[in-house]
């Protein structure tokens, strides 16, 4: 009887300890492992929460813009400048500024500009979400903050309205009188939120808007910028050295120089050379189709992978410290030592 007892509390402590270990595995942000048979990558659970939301209403706000009204329970909150993850219905993660009300807790609202020839993500929401969808949402985050300034100025442009008026609304209920918001884009129509921003003290331009005015900015002015490239680099070119800068961009920036390197996919047993005009991603996809991808931004973490060898020059705004000494997200990194090795 004393021998059966042992047996059963050694047995009893070995199932404890795996389930410890593996409560610990499943917690780990690189849970699947990329060594799986199916490498699978993603944000740390730890990290980014995700929610099931419902889509409420759907309007149109102007020509060309898709406008959801998106409702579950205990959304977390978010102050402007805030965006959110869509996991849209074919797998597909896109990033949407919140521009609604951050007072209403179980509601969040986005729109997107529906690009006819862009990257698919905006022609799935015109096709794919109606009132009734339901879908997966992670977030919000926050990359693009309201910091405390002595004054503000505010550029945007077309759909790039969208994470700057929930800030001008905010400083307008709390009385600060130094904001200037300028607002241009084709025409009319095709601008959302135009009344309200209007209202808000907003100075309607029609086609490029005259920026001479940021040369004389006084000390203290912090300025948010949100729109077409074109607008954003003009912004940063009038700008006086030393002003405090804060850009918001819906595309890809241009893949800054690095120069060529090469990368070995250790199981896969290849290597190859990745020119300097060309991503990584881009490069394994040509070896790999089924690597898995989404924003190629640098935003959602679905290409994570895991390096074995080599230094990264990381380029996400993803990844914590302590993850990026071991893993990399190949749409936008890159190498620092001329060649990497991947767990792929």
């Amino acid at each position: 009887m004393p021998r059966l007892r042992t047996v059963v509390l050694v047995a009893g402590a070995a199932l404890l300890a795996r389930r410890a270990v593996r409560r610990r595995i499943e917690a780990s942000p690189l849970w699947p492992m990329p060594a799986l048979e199916k490498p699978t990558s993603g944000q740390g659970r730890r990290r980014v929460s995700s929610h099931r939301v419902l889509v409420t209403e759907r309007t149109s706000p102007a020509e060309g813009v898709v406008q959801l009204r998106l409702e579950g329970q205990d959304l977390p909150p978010w102050e402007p400048g805030a965006h959110v993850d869509l996991v849209l219905p074919s797998g597909l993660v896109r990033q949407y500024s919140l521009c609604g009300d951050p007072a209403e807790r179980d509601t969040y609202t986005v729109a997107t500009r529906v690009i006819e020839d862009g990257r698919g993500g905006s022609l799935e929401v015109r096709e794919q979400l109606h009132e009734g969808t339901e879908i997966e949402i992670r977030g919000p985050r926050n990359r693009f903050p309201l910091v405390q300034a002595a004054s503000y100025v505010f550029v945007a442009g077309g759909i790039g309205i969208t994470p700057i008026l929930p800030m001008v609304r905010a400083l307008h209920t709390a009385g600060v009188t130094g904001r200037r918001l300028v607002y241009c884009g084709r025409d009319r129509v095709t601008m959302p939120y135009l009344d309200e921003a209007e209202k808000l003290g907003a100075e309607t331009t029609f086609g490029p808007p005259d920026l001479a005015f940021l040369a004389g900015l006084p000390a203290g002015t912090v300025v948010y910028c949100c729109g077409p490239q074109g607008l954003m680099d003009a912004v940063a070119a009038t700008l006086p050295e030393g002003r405090e800068l804060h850009l918001e961009r819906f595309t890809a920036a241009a893949t800054a120089s690095g120069g060529a390197f090469e990368v070995e996919l250790h199981r896969s047993g290849r290597t190859l050379t990745v020119p300097a005009d060309r991503s990584l991603l881009a490069a394994v996809r040509d070896e790999l189709p089924n690597v898995p991808y989404s924003c190629e931004q640098g935003f959602c973490g679905t290409c994570r992978q895991r390096v074995l060898e080599g230094g990264i020059d990381h380029r996400d705004h993803l990844l914590t410290d302590a993850e990026r000494d071991d893993s990399m997200l190949i749409c936008v990194s890159r190498c620092t030592s001329g060649r990497l090795v991947l767990d792929l």
